[in-house]
């Protein structure tokens, strides 16, 4: 995270090459992440978080604190595209895209294939805490949502998760 820390310092004082840099570092991880959220427009919402990335970063006060604000951008960038999708009557679970490099992608490829069975809401914790191996206290930021409702969400998709695996 130190070497994250100094690329988010280099982008805010205008290093591009830093920027790039630090963007491509984060594109798998969030792609990952919306396409658990939003499959069929994970691309557009991804495109929509880097622009904003770009138009605020400017504004992060801790750059230590960069990873879960771009996860922050992304779930609320998620969560609009589900709604306009929804508004327009389209399907909100489709197919989960990822690329994995796990030990165990069998077991993986299990989870991904139930996790887009879930609510958007259970999904997105249960992503970001199981598949992008975030605390559950940087969950409750990334979503802006108290512990206690994380851990309820957690709670409530792994018990549907046990139950579409029995």
């Amino acid at each position: 995270m130190n070497r994250e820390r100094t690329l988010v310092l280099r982008a805010q004082s205008g290093d591009r090459a830093a920027f790039d840099e630090l963007l491509r570092e984060v594109e798998r991880p969030l792609h990952r992440y919306i396409a658990g959220i939003v499959p069929n427009h994970a691309e557009d919402v991804l495109q929509d978080v880097f622009i904003t990335i770009v138009r605020k970063i400017a504004w992060l006060n801790d750059p230590s604190l960069f990873r879960a604000w771009a996860y922050r951008i992304a779930s609320r960038s998620a969560f609009r595209a589900l709604k306009r999708q929804r508004g327009r009557g389209e399907e909100p679970i489709g197919e989960l895209v990822a690329n994995f490099e796990e030990p165990d992608p069998w077991q993986r490829e299990r989870l991904l294939a139930n996790v887009a069975r879930l609510s958007p809401a259970s999904r997105a914790v249960v992503t970001l805490h199981y598949l992008e191996e975030l605390p559950l206290a940087d969950v409750a930021a990334i979503l802006d949502i108290s512990l206690g409702t994380v851990k309820s969400r957690l709670a409530y998709g792994l018990a549907q998760l046990r139950k579409e695996s029995s």
